[in-house]
């Protein structure tokens, strides 16, 4: 089954736990502090592989938990950073943020990596805060919490040539008969409701992927029908094949077929009403072939280069391999004079800015409470151990040296008030 729309949750690894210990050695009298930190949590990590053709992977296994860092151990002993958690997907995958919509990562070559949640760095041990003022502290830091969001994941393939079309053009038939793809034929429309791909070997030895995309109609950019499930895996493609039904096989008039499903294309993206396009009339060896064809000309506003085929037959097939092949070459060719390659494009370092976290913002609950939400805040409640007396003495300066406590004043908070941080209540004092 042809996958390539999916939405996933992921969550990296939280830091592993520092911990509190004390030298104890026979000959060391002081000893002091000795507990080590904790192991960085897993990463998740999406590479590329090009055995892979669909996203099935992820249709029904929707959630992904990288694994928490090792807690730390006595005489410092950092503990062990967790494994990467590495999800394969096929080139041509771009990983999108499924609330903000933000493009973070897009995979085309093989084996390229993109981290898309970072693990949580591990907590720090009590030997970590040993001062002059404090040399034997009593507390450590919980592991920092892994990202975790909902992801989507959107596949466009990776081919040279897109066959474009209406339904039943003979695009899957011609497909057939130039590589070793054997998609399903069938003379009624949408027999194709998947694209499908195969390489082209050329006579002179030169070869490149083709794909046959399903059939187009009026209002695909808008998505009716197949719409926007398909027209993504044009975006890809560095030339577009255009066939048409010159024998009017439908009822359809061959030249609104070509006007309607350029006008498609250009609805959907600009650049693709721009991308090189090789005008097929197929279904040449049928008694209406030549007339529709002949009409066709009369059409346009300015003559074309037209390729004349039949996918039954054979005929024009190997002079349309030719001149695809061609025009691929020419393509490429303007592609490095314009400095625009792939390679370039995929190697080039993109610096993005990143807000900082939102330290705080105080609201009040339905039982009067102060809640007290933000990433920064919350990330000190999560790595904050409320099991040791020091380690909440820290947590309340922490709060201080924020501004919590001023603007709980400003809001009105009281003696003796409740202070509220995800599901832990507080008391506040004056």
């Amino acid at each position: 089954m042809f996958i390539d729309h999916v939405k996933i949750y992921v969550k990296a690894g939280d830091g592993g736990n520092g911990i509190v210990a004390y030298r104890r050695e026979k000959y060391v009298p002081m000893g002091g502090p000795s507990g080590g930190d904790g192991g960085k949590g897993s990463d998740i990590v999406f590479e590329v592989d090009e055995g892979l053709r669909t996203l099935m992977d992820f249709r029904f296994q929707k959630h992904f938990k990288g694994d928490k860092g090792t807690n730390g151990m006595s005489q410092n002993m950092h503990g062990k950073n967790a494994e990467d958690t590495v999800l394969k997907v096929p080139p041509g995958t771009i990983i999108k943020n499924a609330e903000t919509d933000e493009v973070l990562a897009d995979l085309t070559e093989h084996t390229e990596r993109a981290v898309v949640a970072k693990g949580g760095r591990g907590g720090r041990g009590n030997s970590r805060f040993a001062s002059p003022s404090n040399p034997a502290p009593d507390y450590a830091e919980n592991g920092e919490p892994g990202q975790e969001f909902d992801i989507v994941l959107e596949l466009k393939l990776m081919a040279d040539v897109g066959l474009v079309g209406y339904p039943s053009v003979g695009k899957s038939t011609l497909l057939s008969m130039v590589s070793g793809a054997k998609p399903k034929t069938g003379s009624y429309h949408f027999t194709t409701i998947k694209p499908n791909l195969g390489v082209v070997n050329t006579p002179d030895n030169r070869s490149f992927v083709m794909a046959d995309l399903p059939g187009l109609i009026d209002g695909a950019a808008e998505g009716v029908g197949l719409g926007h499930q398909f027209l993504r895996h044009v975006e890809r493609t560095k030339l577009i094949v255009h066939m048409i039904d010159m024998s009017s096989t439908d009822g359809r008039n061959p030249y609104d077929d070509y006007v309607q499903i350029n006008k498609e294309l250009k609805a959907y993206n600009e650049q693709l009403a721009k991308r090189p396009q090789i005008i097929v009339a197929n279904k040449m060896d049928l008694p209406d072939g030549e007339a529709g064809l002949e009409l066709f000309n009369e059409q346009l506003d300015e003559p074309l280069e037209i390729i004349q085929i039949s996918s039954i037959t054979g005929e024009g097939i190997p002079e349309l391999l030719y001149k695809i092949a061609d025009k691929l070459e020419e393509v490429e060719q303007q592609m490095n004079e314009s400095n625009i390659t792939i390679d370039e494009r995929e190697h080039r370092v993109v610096y993005r800015h990143e807000k900082s976290d939102e330290a705080f913002t105080i609201s009040r609950a339905d039982d009067g409470a102060y809640v007290v939400s933000g990433e920064a805040i919350e990330r000190l409640f999560k790595m904050t151990d409320f099991n040791r007396e020091a380690a909440i003495r820290r947590f309340a300066r922490q709060m201080r040296g924020m501004g919590i406590d001023d603007a709980l004043r400003k809001k009105g908070a009281k003696n003796g008030d409740t202070v509220r941080i995800l599901e832990a209540d507080f008391e506040f004092i004056e």
